[in-house]
């Protein structure tokens, strides 16, 4: 049909078909007239109308992002009610040229402190939490920007994927992760939670094994937890979120001019990933609706509002 139309104003519609026939493409003109009359079909209509739906869901920066693969989309759109199956989202993304973001290679930028006391590993790779506040993961990494060096922390709860606390920072002192704790603890005693006995898990890192981050858990009654040296899976569930966070924001986002672009950046992505970011791993509810259906649940009294924009 395409070579036809575009060579038929030349040589005409019969002669063209003459010389495809000729050639073994048997097509004639009267077959030519036909298909070029009839009405598209109700699968084509279908799917221009979804395709159009998979290119808003994909490119809106609240939910798609840019960066949300076809499984993902697919959930997004049954949560706007439109039906479709997950094989057709999948063709139709291929079609449009839209595809998820895959996580490339991780760094390590753990520095431990040989002379420092470390406490036993709580966790042994086990990443499972029964409630919010049972189990902290935390970690931090680093961003190259124009002007240098940048680095972000978190503080991630292992039951909700929730972010509750984050820092980013020109430099990687103490004082980085630990501003990620206090957010942390603000955020959680500003919603009326208690942190007592939660266990916060880290790597051998130089700056969660200070004596001032070790005192500040000490003060909240929470319980230290430090994987092995040099081994990423004693703290899988923190390096996920540091590839999360290079793939959807580090890398969609910049490149940086200073610490405060990806500081700006940082904010915005870690509401997105808290608010509308969905977790296969948490079936398919983002952090603050796993939280909201744990409370609901679980408490009879009134819980306020999680999380606001400037903070998670």
């Amino acid at each position: 049909m395409a070579f036809i139309d575009e060579h038929r104003s030349r040589f005409g519609v019969e002669p063209i078909c003459r010389v495809l026939t000729e050639h073994g493409c048997r097509i004639a003109p009267s077959g030519y007239y036909a298909a070029r009359n009839r009405p598209d079909s109700a699968r084509s209509v279908r799917d221009r109308e979804v395709a159009s739906l998979i290119e808003a869901v994909f490119w809106d920066r609240n939910r798609g992002r840019g960066i949300s693969g076809p499984r993902k989309v697919w959930r997004l759109l049954h949560r706007d009610g439109v039906e479709v199956a997950r094989c057709t989202v999948e063709r139709l993304m291929r079609v449009q040229g839209l595809r998820g973001t895959r996580r490339g290679k991780q760094f390590i930028t753990t520095r431990p402190d040989a002379a420092a006391t470390r406490p036993p590993d709580h966790v042994q790779r086990n990443f499972r939490a029964e409630r919010p506040n049972e189990l902290w993961v935390v970690d931090f990494t680093y961003v190259p920007t124009w002007s240098g060096m940048a680095f972000t922390a978190f503080v991630t709860d292992v039951f909700s994927r929730r972010i509750v606390g984050w820092r980013t920072m020109s430099r990687m002192p103490t004082d980085l992760p630990l501003d990620a704790l206090e957010m942390a603890l603000w955020v959680r005693e500003r919603a009326g939670q208690d942190v007592a006995g939660v266990i916060q898990h880290s790597d051998a890192g130089a700056q969660y094994t200070a004596l001032r981050y070790s005192e500040r858990l000490a003060d909240v009654g929470a319980i230290a937890s430090i994987g092995t040296v040099g081994d990423s899976y004693d703290n899988a569930l923190a390096e996920t979120v540091v590839g999360l966070y290079k793939t959807e924001c580090v890398k969609i986002d910049g490149p940086f001019r200073t610490a405060d672009e990806l500081e700006y950046a940082t904010l915005s992505w870690v509401h997105w990933f808290n608010e509308n970011r969905l977790h296969s791993s948490i079936g398919y509810l983002t952090p603050i609706e796993m939280e909201d259906l744990y409370y609901r649940e679980n408490t009879t009294q009134e819980q306020p509002l999680l999380g606001e924009l400037t903070l998670h």
